[in-house]
């Protein structure tokens, strides 16, 4: 398994070994051939309009050859929204869907979630 980010160590590693950022097409590659692919807080930060059809792009080299999971406070109804691209997600996620599981948790935060001592009401 392989974490990364912009500031990570990898890329970090990237730039010294070969002076420049990775192409487009060089971490679309990387990104389609990874195990497992953890696509964290999904929609928590202002995407480029280029967003939608990247991701179409990337899901549909990893469909049926590796494992993708998402995550996200957002519901999925509204991602073609977020996108700014209905046909591209749509077809993203006919995808991810098409082997994958739905799971809602709920409103609140599972950090939230955890069981707290009650407290005695005075009365």
């Amino acid at each position: 398994m392989r974490w990364s980010t912009a500031r990570s160590k990898p890329f970090q590693a990237w730039l010294l070994k070969t002076g420049r950022e990775p192409t487009r097409k060089e971490c679309l590659e990387s990104l389609a051939t990874v195990p497992l692919l953890i696509v964290d807080d999904f929609g928590m930060r202002k995407l480029p309009l280029t967003a939608a059809e990247e991701l179409l792009e990337l899901i549909m080299r990893r469909y049926e050859r590796a494992s993708t999971l998402v995550t996200s406070n957002r519901p999925v109804e509204d991602w073609g929204k977020l996108l700014g691209d209905a046909a591209a997600v749509s077809a993203m996620l006919d995808r991810l869907l098409h082997h994958g599981h739905l799971l809602k948790c709920g409103p609140r935060s599972w950090r939230t979630k955890t069981d707290l001592p009650a407290e005695p009401v005075a009365g």
